[in-house]
């Protein structure tokens, strides 16, 4: 017996010996640990930032003497808002682009649209557009990559462009004190965590039905009971959206005014002063998915049923930055999408493409370009926000300024500063005028777009 039992252990030792393709040898690790501490520098680094933040050591000093936060073009003499802890911005970027108008027209030093009622309307039709979603697919496998990815986000904060558009045409605008910020707006974890169990429940009862032979009729008249079921949580977290109201307020001289009561559609019909129908959304997109001057979508991407899908047009990075500089220096704001995350400090209120030496630090390159971010995960476009005003030296931009929506303990007051080397990496996205592109452009804007997967990035600020 006990030569059987030395017999196995042999074995298993002799197993356990073999080497494995890939695999981390004792060899290995030793080498790895020799080479470390056989370099003063790493170990330097080590003892640096054992004790305070990377950013802090790889802070590139150049980059913060250069940003005095001053712009030959400034549009803003207001405050900068605050969308707190939920995913609003994209809300907050295009309700602050349309307040300009508004302020003008109503001679207020200040004011906003309602966020809120933007957010509940968006909510609601998102969750039917959800639901429609789960029909259209309900053939298909619940581990299918459509279903799936659906089934991962029933409903969340983000948004695009097109969809803030797509509220408001169908549900207006109420000023703020019309649908005040409650708890669930300013921090929308809880409701969504029960927006999202409810969601996938109904997914699983309309597909179970459609296993069980209903018809679409069927499937729509179980999704209406759902959907009362959802108005009711949105209620009871962020309060009803009026249906009438009435505005007065007094203006910067002091003269008071008031509206007779109105609907929201009507609120926004008399005090949204800019074109929403003539703008389209310009992207860089540098993947040969996406070709230059074509017109691009995202399966599943939207908001509201039957209403403008979110559609990008493709568009060299100079072309954007052009009709972006135009826009302000004729006194618009501009609304736009970027990665926020990146070479980014928020004590500063700063984005510069040199903020940070990393690569110094850790004794490597970190040399991925905007193509391959956006292949291999690097980089999406994650955050919206307003450009407010630029630097122009000898007729080109080089600083961009930046009405963001993290409130006035951020930044200079809540306002950034982008350098236009960031721009050229980060950006995405800007909301233009078709109107203004070349008549070529024009004409491409307007046709059927190339669809990509619903998992794809350019999809990723409104997840």
């Amino acid at each position: 017996m006990a030569k059987g039992r030395t017999s196995k252990a042999k074995q298993r030792r002799n197993q356990t010996s073999k080497k494995v393709k890939g695999e981390l040898t004792t060899d290995k690790l030793t080498n790895l640990r020799k080479d470390f501490e056989s370099n003063p520098g790493y170990r330097l680094i080590q003892n640096a930032i054992t004790k305070t933040t990377v950013d802090n050591i790889a802070l590139n000093r150049s980059a913060v003497i250069g940003s005095d936060h001053s712009f030959s073009h400034k549009l803003d003499d207001w405050k900068a808002t605050e969308q707190k802890s939920s995913g609003r911005c994209w809300i907050f970027a295009a309700t602050n682009l349309l307040r300009v108008g508004a302020m003008k027209k109503m001679k207020l030093k200040d004011f906003e649209f309602s966020q809120n009622h933007v957010l509940f309307w968006d909510k609601f039709e998102k969750a039917n557009h959800f639901l429609e979603a789960i029909i259209e697919t309900a053939e298909r496998q619940v581990d299918d990559r459509t279903v799936s990815f659906l089934l991962q986000q029933p409903i969340s904060d983000g948004g695009q462009w097109n969809m803030f558009v797509n509220v408001v045409k169908k549900h207006g605008l109420v000023p703020k004190a019309a649908m005040p910020e409650s708890e669930s707006s300013s921090n929308t974890g809880s409701m969504n965590k029960i927006l999202v169990t409810k969601l996938r429940q109904a997914a699983k009862t309309l597909r179970n039905m459609h296993g069980d032979g209903a018809s679409q009729n069927d499937l729509r008249h179980a999704k209406e009971d759902i959907l009362k079921v959802i108005y009711r949580i949105l209620c009871i977290h962020l309060g009803s959206p009026p249906a009438r109201f009435e505005w007065q307020w007094t203006d910067k001289d002091n003269k008071f005014h008031r509206d007779p009561e109105m609907t929201p559609l009507q609120f926004a019909d008399k005090y949204v002063t800019i074109p929403l129908e003539d703008y389209v959304c310009l992207v860089h997109d540098p993947r040969s998915t996406s070709p230059t001057g074509r017109t691009f979508t995202v399966e599943y991407l939207g908001n509201v049923v039957g209403g403008t899908m979110v559609k990008y047009l493709n568009v060299e990075i100079e072309l954007m930055k052009k009709m972006a500089l135009k826009t302000i220096q004729a006194g618009e704001p501009v609304w736009f999408g970027c990665d926020c995350g990146k070479m980014a400090s928020r004590e500063l209120g700063v984005w510069d493409a040199e903020m940070f030496d990393y690569e110094s630090v850790y004794d490597t390159t970190l040399d991925l370009d905007k193509e391959s971010r956006l292949l291999y995960g690097e980089s999406a476009m994650n955050h919206a926000m307003l450009f407010t005003g630029v630097d122009v030296v000898k007729g080109k931009p080089r600083r961009w300024r930046v009405e963001n929506s993290w409130g006035d303990k951020t930044g200079k007051s809540g306002f950034f500063l982008m350098t236009d080397q960031w721009f050229d990496e980060h950006m995405f996205e800007v909301a233009a005028r078709k109107s203004a592109l070349p008549p070529k452009l024009q004409a491409a804007s307007e046709k059927p777009p190339i669809v990509l997967p619903p998992w794809d990035p350019m999809g990723s600020l409104a997840r």
